[in-house]
């Protein structure tokens, strides 16, 4: 059986060096801002006023991250759909709504492979959740991609997004504790009940799980994906399972 140890990101020593290429990108090319094309704060490729338009999710459902209307009263706010029916997973971070810019910067990112807007998000989502409550997790997750289309990709989004969070908050990333072991078809192609039936039995998970995992991912839907690999994770022995996503779609 693989070690834990081995299926863990060194994360120290690759961020050390990519601070330092980091470094060297942001003295040759000064950071802009991808929205407005202004002078971008320092190393982000945002202006302060775009960045704080952006549609930061506000009152949400503990749960699954739905945005619920009014300001809700004491205690953590839990959606009517999550109190008859809770996820298994424990509780969703999403940074953001999913909506303009941050759906377009998603779209291109993700589609187009312009990774530099993965940068820009992956870094303001680690800022967003360094303001987390509680105990940190054990590992952060990203949600794995398939072989064949991350071959196709060239990267996995919710990789990208999951290297500056888990640098942030110090917590080591485990790329490998868990596989993509069918090739689903996109979920942003299909309808609610088709998209649970397309990621059912779609993880495995590598080793035993720790006890508290983040799962990472570029955008919640429906939730259907992050309740799968959080049940493969539950199964090896999670007891503590958080969603951390950049956006929340509406379900």
């Amino acid at each position: 059986m693989i070690g834990r140890d081995a299926m863990t990101v060194n994360h120290g020593m690759v961020f050390k060096v990519y601070g330092w290429l980091e470094s060297l990108h942001w003295a040759a090319f000064p950071a802009r801002c991808a929205l407005c094309g202004a002078a971008g704060l320092t190393r982000r490729e945002i202006c302060r006023g775009c960045r704080d338009d952006l549609p930061w999710q506000q009152q949400a459902c503990d749960r699954c991250g739905e945005r619920l209307p009014g300001a809700g009263g004491p205690g953590a706010p839990v959606c009517g759909r999550c109190r008859r029916r809770p996820p298994p997973f424990d509780r969703t971070r999403a940074v953001f709504a999913y909506e303009a810019p941050v759906s377009h910067l998603l779209r291109e990112f993700k589609f187009r492979g312009r990774l530099p807007n993965g940068r820009l998000l992956g870094d303001l989502m680690a800022g967003a959740l360094a303001a987390h409550t509680g105990p940190l997790p054990d590992r952060v997750v990203p949600v794995p991609l398939h072989p064949a289309r991350q071959r196709r990709r060239g990267f996995n989004q919710a990789m990208e997004l999951a290297r500056p969070v888990a640098d942030r908050l110090g917590v080591p990333l485990a790329p490998s504790l868990c596989r993509r072991v069918r090739n689903t078809m996109p979920q942003s192609e299909l309808g609610g009940s088709q998209r649970r039936g397309n990621v059912r039995r779609a993880f495995a998970v590598t080793a035993p799980a720790p006890p508290h995992v983040a799962i990472v991912d570029d955008v919640m839907t429906s939730t259907s994906t992050a309740a799968a690999l959080a049940s493969s994770l539950r199964r090896a022995g999670a007891r503590r399972i958080e969603v951390w996503v950049c956006a929340r779609a509406s379900g």
